[in-house]
């Protein structure tokens, strides 16, 4: 088994929180201004998978030998479009109105780098939520963070709690990091015991 310092490439905090978990020391590390840009030919449920290779490409310069880098990304799928991070408060709005009584499908692409190698895989979530009112909405919208959540939404907060009525898949991947598939892909990469 190689051993490797682990470098987090991302700022959000639940994947901070979620990498955690594992019990293993991480660094974070990451680049100003990175594109999120993606071919329109892409197949939707393949972007996130993209975009976290992608970031691994802008931070993998900064590697060196003994270390191993985790991207991720993380997409809500509905209706044949990305429900990115919304724009303002009022885009914010507009998603939760559009997930509110529906299923939607929530994918994270998770990378981990060398400077010799790439590993890249998807983690598929289902995710329903009940109706929602507009006051329950804009009671979210006004004491919570939408705008650096795809989707517009966290699971873990006030609006997953009375809002998600069933979920098919990783709780976690919902939060941004599929810890259980990172974990075994790890395990099968030789990188844990």
């Amino acid at each position: 088994m190689k051993t490797y310092r682990w470098i987090l490439g991302s700022q959000s905090p639940r994947r901070k929180e979620l990498l955690a978990t594992l019990g293993h020391p991480f660094e974070i590390r990451t680049i100003e201004g990175h594109s999120e840009a993606y071919p329109d030919t892409l197949p939707l449920e393949e972007v996130p998978r993209y975009l976290s290779q992608l970031k691994a490409e802008q931070l993998r310069p900064t590697l060196q030998a003994d270390e191993l880098l985790i991207t991720a990304d993380t997409v809500v799928l509905l209706d044949g479009q990305i429900l990115g991070k919304p724009h303002d408060l009022d885009d914010a709005r507009r998603m939760l109105r559009l997930l509110s009584g529906r299923q939607h499908e929530v994918v994270s692409g998770v990378s981990l780098t060398t400077t010799e190698w790439q590993r890249s895989f998807a983690s598929h979530t289902l995710v329903t939520f009940a109706q929602l009112t507009d006051s329950e909405i804009d009671h979210y919208v006004a004491h919570y963070q939408p705008l650096d959540k795809a989707g517009a939404y966290g699971i873990q907060e006030w609006i997953g709690y009375i809002g998600v009525s069933h979920i098919e898949g990783s709780f976690y991947n919902v939060m941004g990091l599929p810890v259980q598939r990172l974990y075994r892909e790890l395990q099968d990469a030789a990188l844990l015991p």
